[in-house]
C-alpha cells in the first residue's frame, strides 16, 4: 500500500486508514484483532481512534476508551508499535459533570495522558481535536497541544470537524505564537457528502498544506453497493441511510460506480474510495469493518485511481446547486 506524507509533518501514512469506532461495539476484541492483523498484512500502517469510542454503545460513558484499550492490547501482543502511525482524538464527553468534555488546557493534557495509558504507548503520532470547542479560546487549546508536542508525547496535531474559519484562526494563532500547527484535517467527505468540505475547507487545506483524512468515505455504508432499488438492508444504520440517500439520484450514483468498477474489475465500494483517493488533496481515507472479509473489499481500493472522464461523470452526478462552487479550484 502506498505511503503519503501527512501534511507538513514527518508522518508517512498508508493511503487507507483503519477506523476503529466499531472496536468493542459491533466488533468484539477477537474480531478487532483479526481486522487489524489483516490491515497490517495488506501494508496498512495508519490506525485512527478516539477517546470517546464508544460512548454511544450500550454501556454509555463507561464504553469510552474501549477502542483505545483494544488497540493497545493488540499492539502489545504483536510487538508492532514502532511500525504504526496511531491517531486519536480529544473533545467529546468522557465523564458526567463539569470538565467532562471540551478542549480546555488542563483537560487536553489529562485526556492525552489517559489515551497514552489505554494505548500502552509513550507517544501519539497524531493527536486530533475531535470538533471545535468555541467556549475555549483557540490559543488555550493550541498551547496545551504545543506543550504535549514539546514534551515528546505527541508527534503531530490535527483537527476534525472544524468550520473553515476556526481552522484558519488556529493556523494564524500557531504562527503568531510559535505553537505547533495543525498538520491534518478530518472531515466527513464522500461522493454523497461533498459541499461541506469542498466549498471552504478544501481550498484552505490545499493552500496551507494540511493532510486530509476523510471519514465516512462510503457515506455510512450506502456506497458499498448493498443498497439497491427495492432491496432490504439489515444494518443498525439502514433506516437513517435510507432516508438520506435511497432515492433516484443516490441509486444513479451506485449504478455509475458499478459500471466504472465493472470495466476496471473493481467493486462499487472500491470505486467510491478511488474517487476520494484520486483527489490530490486527500492523504488517506478512513475505512471501517466488522470482519476481515468486509475489510478485504475496501483494501482493494489501494492504488486504484480514476481517469478524468470517470471523475467528471461522478462529479456531475453528485454536483450541488451552487454556481460558484468551483471558484476556488
Amino acid at each position: 500500500m502506498h505511503l503519503r506524507q501527512l501534511g507538513r509533518s514527518d508522518l508517512k501514512v498508508s493511503e487507507l486508514c483503519l477506523g476503529s469506532m466499531q472496536f468493542g461495539w459491533t466488533a468484539d476484541e477477537a474480531a478487532s484483532f483479526a481486522i487489524m492483523d489483516a490491515f497490517v498484512a495488506a501494508g496498512g500502517n495508519f490506525i485512527d481512534t478516539a477517546d470517546i469510542y464508544t460512548t454511544w454503545g450500550p454501556d454509555g460513558l463507561a464504553g469510552g476508551g474501549r477502542s483505545e484499550e483494544i488497540i493497545g492490547r493488540w499492539m502489545k501482543a504483536r510487538g508492532n508499535r514502532k511500525s504504526l502511525i496511531i491517531a486519536t482524538k480529544v473533545r467529546g464527553r468522557m465523564t458526567e459533570g463539569p470538565g467532562g468534555e471540551g478542549l480546555a488546557r488542563d483537560r487536553v493534557i489529562r485526556c492525552c495522558e489517559d489515551s497514552l495509558r489505554r494505548l500502552q504507548t509513550d507517544c501519539l503520532d497524531l493527536y486530533q481535536t475531535h470538533s471545535a470547542d468555541l467556549a475555549v479560546p483557540i490559543a488555550e487549546t493550541l498551547g496545551a497541544l504545543d506543550q504535549l508536542v514539546r514534551a515528546g508525547k505527541v508527534r503531530a496535531i490535527g483537527a476534525s470537524n472544524y468550520p473553515a474559519w476556526r481552522l484558519m484562526e488556529a493556523l494564524g494563532a500557531s504562527e503568531q505564537r510559535g505553537y505547533a500547527r495543525f498538520n491534518s484535517y478530518q472531515p466527513e467527505y464522500s461522493l454523497m457528502e461533498r459541499s461541506l468540505f469542498e466549498i471552504e475547507p478544501r481550498p484552505l487545506c490545499r493552500n496551507y498544506g494540511l493532510g486530509v483524512i476523510p471519514y465516512s468515505p462510503l457515506a455510512g455504508g450506502f456506497l458499498t453497493g448493498k443498497y439497491r432499488r427495492g432491496a432490504t438492508v439489515e444494518s443498525v444504520r439502514a433506516t437513517d441511510i435510507g432516508k438520506k440517500y435511497c432515492h433516484d439520484r443516490g441509486f444513479a450514483v451506485i449504478e455509475k460506480l458499478e459500471a466504472i468498477g465493472r470495466a476496471r474489475g473493481k467493486t462499487v465500494a472500491q470505486t467510491a474510495l478511488a474517487w476520494l483517493l484520486t483527489n490530490p488533496v486527500v492523504t488517506s481515507a478512513i475505512i471501517g469493518a466488522n470482519t476481515p472479509a468486509q475489510l478485504g473489499d475496501a483494501l482493494g481500493a489501494a492504488g486504484y485511481r480514476l481517469d478524468a472522464a470517470e471523475m467528471a461523470a461522478l462529479n456531475e452526478l453528485t454536483s450541488y446547486p451552487m454556481n460558484w462552487r468551483n471558484i476556488w479550484d
